[in-house]
């Protein structure tokens, strides 16, 4: 489904991140997967290799929050491809942090991985894609965004503002050919969610209307989908995989 695509990946070194880069690979894509030390990227990539030492997958880890180290690992990816097709802006942490505990620098710090990140990659990006008259780019969102949390107020914020940033850049770049979506994955068995006691994963199962927790490769075919040709018409869309469990 994507054959000579090149895609960058942020976040692409563990759970959701590895299975999109794994699943692009997989459909013909050569990537460039973003981490955030350099030593997670190394283990990513020698994952990838052992399972298909044909994958041409490769990568980098620039320090998302600064704007110009971001923009000079697209420019290299641009310059050893020739192009980029598909930006995935997967990166982002989140927070469970009580209103009684938060500190402005606490929810400064969410934002700016969440928000300020996103569009530190999304900037230079446009402009090759602009360039070459096409593009591709997928946010990861997150129920939270469309249903928010009890504790934590800076994830769902940071989230619903991924949602406002896709819905605006997909308005403004369609004129150029270029697609703009989102994902919002629900509970994942990631590998925070598998390390929770089981006193605390059945709750999460009974709460969710499939009654069973979703697989990072689940989320990662709602990418592959926006990524591909199938997905033509599709631009500004916040695709929820969450069981139903927002509802």
């Amino acid at each position: 489904m994507l054959n000579g695509k090149i895609a960058v990946v942020t976040g692409g070194t563990r759970g959701i991140g590895y299975a999109i880069v794994r699943k692009f690979l997989l459909n013909g894509a050569k990537v460039v997967l973003f981490g955030s030390r350099s030593e997670t990227v190394e283990k990513a990539l020698a994952s990838l290799a052992q399972e298909n030492p044909a994958w041409e997958v490769s990568g980098d880890c620039p320090n998302l929050s600064d704007a110009a180290a971001v923009a000079d690992a697209i420019e290299k990816v641009r310059e050893k491809y020739g192009r980029i097709d598909i930006l995935v802006n997967n990166a982002g942490i989140s927070d469970s942090t009580s209103i009684d505990d938060y500190t402005s620098e606490q929810f400064e710090k969410v934002m700016s991985l969440n928000v300020n990140a996103i569009m530190n990659a999304v900037i230079p990006s446009v402009k090759i894609m602009k360039e070459q008259g096409s593009g591709n780019i997928i946010n990861t969102s997150s129920m939270v965004s469309i249903c928010g949390q009890r504790s934590g107020v800076a994830y769902p914020t940071s989230k619903y503002a991924v949602n406002g940033m896709t819905w605006s850049l997909a308005r403004e770049l369609a004129p150029f050919g270029i697609r703009v979506n989102a994902v919002a994955p629900g509970i994942t068995k990631t590998d925070m969610v598998a390390n929770l006691p089981e006193a605390m994963i059945q709750p999460l199962i009974n709460s969710i209307p499939l009654r069973r927790i979703g697989e990072p490769d689940e989320v990662a075919d709602a990418f592959v989908f926006l990524a591909s040709d199938m997905a033509s018409y599709v631009t500004g869309e916040i695709l929820s995989v969450d069981g139903a469990m927002r509802t």
